[in-house]
């Protein structure tokens, strides 16, 4: 995508390639939300072959991968809905928001930074209700069935207020992660060879430069921002405030909280 007009040229680029990356990390997404939640995950012999149950038993840190990986995929369309309009959102709207900021005579620096915060952060408030329930979904031990009870169990335990929970740390990560996200969305811009605009193929390829930049931008944005993630969903788990759940992490794992689940 080229520089000006790109967003508004290429908007179905844009939302194509942010579900093909949701669709394709889904299941890393998945393991992720295991590991920064600290879910036990116990693989069940009915559901797997036995010797597979046998073997992860003996190596236990591969239990949150076949659990990601296998069946059922509970909140897999929302999920992957929300993590699409959401990353949509946020590249197309700073890519918007750069032009506008740019033609006013903003710093170039100003205008590549201040869009995500922006933009990043209205997605946040507006997602945080479908991320809870998405990531409390995910725990093995869970019986609830579906992301509208997930909801309804949320709002029945914790009232409107609850479905918020979180949202700060959410928020708090907004600006290093997206702001390196689009940092790192314009790099691969500048170094990725340009579309022949006559090129019969030239549809697909944009659809491809997309996704490499959307899968790239996200992995960085999220390796720099596990530690809010992993106190995020420990007040989804915990429903403590945000410094309450600090202090807790600290005091059962150490500082070694921040990085729980970075391997996944």
């Amino acid at each position: 995508m080229g520089s000006g007009s790109a967003a508004r040229d290429y908007p179905f680029e844009y939302f194509s390639a942010s579900t093909l990356a949701a669709v394709l990390n889904y299941p890393l997404w998945r393991a992720s939300a295991l590991g920064q939640s600290g879910f036990r995950v116990v693989l069940q012999v009915r559901n797997h072959a036995p010797f597979i149950t046998n073997f992860v038993s003996s190596v236990p840190s591969l239990a949150p991968y076949f659990y990601a990986f296998s069946p059922p995929y509970k909140g897999l369309a929302a999920t992957v809905m929300g993590m699409s309009w959401a990353r949509a959102a946020i590249f197309f709207g700073s890519d918007i928001g750069k032009e506008f900021f740019e033609s006013k005579g903003v710093s170039p620096a100003v205008a590549t930074l201040l869009p995500p915060l922006i933009v990043s952060t209205g997605v946040q408030c507006v997602n945080m209700p479908l991320v809870r329930a998405t990531i409390l979904l995910q725990n093995p031990e869970s019986t609830v069935p579906n992301i509208r009870e997930s909801l309804k169990q949320i709002y029945s335990s914790h009232g409107l207020g609850g479905l918020w929970h979180g949202t700060s740390a959410g928020i708090l990560k907004t600006v290093p992660k997206y702001c390196t996200a689009i940092f790192v969305k314009d790099y691969f811009e500048r170094i990725l060879p340009a579309v022949d605009p006559e090129s019969p193929s030239k549809d697909r390829d944009k659809l491809i430069h997309s996704a490499i930049k959307s899968s790239a931008a996200g992995v960085a944005g999220a390796a720099l921002t596990n530690p809010l993630d992993v106190i995020r969903n420990e007040m989804f788990k915990t429903n403590l405030p945000l410094f309450d759940t600090i202090r807790s992490l600290h005091n059962e794992l150490g500082w070694n909280f921040l990085v729980r689940g970075m391997s996944k």
